[in-house]
């Protein structure tokens, strides 16, 4: 649970019955509702890439590679739910970086990085959305760092379609693919197949994160576009 202020007047989380949490018309505080596992395939490659890195943190990584971690992550603060600047653990920021490379069957990365920044991301676009097929054409910066090197991925995620109206999404969203870098960088556009089929008219939006070859991530970018 965190808040601001002696009076909450911005919060995220829950305590007790309580859940805090703003969408774009602000704050709000709701119910708590305990929500129903569904112990999908994707929730099971999370959850499987945490433990495998929580074991791999304390059991492979040496004591250098392990401080290297707490270096890059004391230098390079992070934004929490309520936009406030925080400093977190070197083995927060090594499962952060890695979980979502095991997601998208990229190779993990002990060592750390040792530019203090994330990775660049220069807004991709969802040029478009074609319901007879269920591909979206996703077009994107080449010369960003992530695509000119082996390693860099552009990943990919999906919603279930949405009516029209829905201008904003937080989200579930899925991993539908990654546009990998390489010495020579991929061309833009690119398809991605949704798994979740949409219809002419239907609002598709996209999560995109870039991972660069050294691991590390972007902050996340969405749009949205109408199928035609």
């Amino acid at each position: 649970m965190k808040f601001i202020s002696q009076i909450v007047t911005a919060g995220s989380g829950s305590i007790r019955g309580c859940t805090f949490s703003r969408n774009r018309s602000g704050a709000y505080i709701r119910g708590r509702v305990i929500p129903v596992n569904p112990t999908s395939a994707q929730q099971n490659i999370v959850r499987a890439a945490l433990a495998t890195l929580v074991a791999r943190w304390t059991g492979t990584l040496t004591v250098a590679q392990r401080t290297a971690w707490d270096t890059w992550a004391f230098n390079t603060p992070q934004t929490d739910a309520l936009g406030q600047s925080i400093t977190i653990t070197g083995q927060n920021a090594y499962i952060k970086m890695n979980a979502p490379r095991i997601q998208v069957g990229l190779s993990i990365i002990d060592t750390a990085p040792v530019v203090f920044a994330g990775a660049v991301l220069t807004p991709p676009a969802i040029v478009s959305a074609t319901a007879a097929t269920d591909v979206l054409s996703i077009s994107f910066t080449n010369t960003d760092l992530w695509a000119t090197l082996v390693g860099g991925s552009l990943l990919v995620y999906v919603s279930r379609p949405q009516n029209p109206s829905v201008l904003f999404f937080k989200g579930p969203y899925r991993f539908m693919g990654r546009i990998n870098g390489a010495a020579t960088p991929p061309t833009s556009p690119l398809p991605i197949t949704s798994t979740f089929p949409f219809e002419v008219g239907q609002r598709v939006h996209a999560f995109f994160r870039a991972v660069q070859s050294e691991a590390r991530i972007s902050s996340p970018q969405r749009q949205s576009i109408l199928a035609v």
